[in-house]
Order: C-alpha cells, then structure tokens, then sequence
C-alpha cells in the first residue's frame, strides 16, 4: 500500500482538487468524439479517487483505473461503481487493449512508487502503445522544471468546511527534483485530526518526454491547458495518438 494519499488526505483531494481531474476527463471524451470513437475501454494511470473516471464513464466509456493508494481507491468505487479499480502501480503491468490511455494530475512524476525509476516512463510509453488500439490516445500532464516560483520553499494554505491543508513546496532545480512537505487537518466529530505527508516528484522537460513519444511511435500534440483550464507555469501536457 502506498503511504501518499492516506485517508485523510485522500478525502482532502477529493473534496477540494478535482479541477484538473474533471477538465482533463471532458478534454479526452471531446477528442474521442472528434475521432469517431463513442465506446471503448479507457485506461488511468494514478486514477485517484476516481473524479475523471466518473466523467469518462458518464459519457459511456469503460474505466479501468489503476493506482497505489487504497483510500483513493476506496472513493473511486463509491463514485464510479461499475468501473474496475486496481491496486497496483503504473509500472509494472500488461496493459488490455484499449482506446485510450491517461495519467491526469502529474502521476508520472511521483517518487513514493518504488517502481518509478528513472529510466521507467519510457518503457511505460512503449508499453501504452502496444495497448492502444490504432487512432488511441494518450493524454497526460506533468510538473516540469520551474513549477515553484521564485528561489527557496514556497508556502500556502487551503481549507474547505471540515478540512485545511498547509503546503510547503521546494524545488531542487540542480536535480530536478520537487518535494511537497503536506499537513493536513480534517474534521472528525467535534475535533479535527491531523496528518502529515511528504511527495517528491521527478521533474521532465517537454522536449525529453517529446522525444521519447515519438521515439515509440507516437503522434505528439504539446498541451498548454485541458480546455479552457489553463496550465500554470512548470505544469506541462501532451496529447499523443497512435496512428
């Protein structure tokens, strides 16, 4: 089981930054569209608490979902209940034949899976094309160097009507390398819990993961946002199509 997303902070994502989740979702199903396709299996990777999957459901697609946090997994079932969650890690499987692949919210970047090497999204790519049925289509985003302002930690604060979440945010800019110091406080009967997370993150430039998309034999399209959801500054995306 991984120990990002725990409980609480699992619910504390749910209810408050889903925004990507759900742009990202409507963009897919609007390209799948364009391309004739109206059903089909869509894969994600690092589903999360499931908010795209239940977009890409309701537009009658079938969702698998994979991800390592079995408390955003335990919300993706609730929501999408006819969907199949796993879980397991981006890396390691065989992926089914499929119509499309996703990895919403900078997935691919995230360290705590001990699987996430540096040399594993590449295999990752050639792994998705072999599962995407000709005209399939791969839409993802992930932090990138300059994602944090500024030199030195960056701190903010979010709350909703029973959580409130303290972010410290650093960037490693030799390394490449971003890390999110998290605590977070939830509501549970009269008093509020505490929790604290860490999340490093492996930072890619457009033109290395560019390079390797086409490498594979992908079509590759640059995203600035998801619709009219633009990105911010360090936070890139890709549409790519097998041919």
């Amino acid at each position: 089981m991984s120990k990002a997303y725990r409980s609480d902070l699992a619910y504390i994502h749910d209810a408050g930054f889903g925004h990507t989740a759900r742009s990202g979702a409507a963009f897919l199903v609007d390209n799948l569209r364009r391309n004739g396709m109206e059903a089909g299996r869509v894969i994600e990777l690092g589903c999360g608490s499931g908010i795209a999957s239940e977009v890409i459901a309701a537009a009658g697609f079938d969702v698998l979902g994979f991800d390592l946090s079995e408390d955003m997994l335990a919300l993706a079932r609730q929501r999408v209940p006819r969907g199949e969650f796993r879980t397991e890690s981006f890396v390691k499987p065989e992926l089914p034949s499929c119509i499309a692949v996703t990895a919403i919210g900078e997935c691919f970047n995230y360290l705590f899976d001990p699987h996430n090497t540096k040399g594993a999204l590449a295999k990752v790519f050639r792994r998705i094309y072999k599962a995407l049925q000709p005209g399939g289509l791969l839409l993802f985003d992930v932090a990138a160097p300059g994602r944090v302002p500024g030199s030195g930690p960056q701190r903010n604060w979010w709350e909703g009507e029973d959580w409130a979440v303290l972010v410290e945010i650093e960037e490693d800019r030799m390394k490449k390398l971003l890390t999110r110091r998290i605590t977070s406080f939830r509501k549970v009967g009269e008093l509020y819990r505490r929790d604290y997370e860490v999340h490093r993150q492996r930072l890619f430039e457009r033109s290395e993961l560019t390079e390797q998309l086409r490498g594979v034999g992908f079509r590759v399209h640059p995203l600035s946002g998801y619709g009219p959801t633009r990105f911010v500054r360090g936070h890139i995306g890709f549409l790519a199509r097998k041919p």
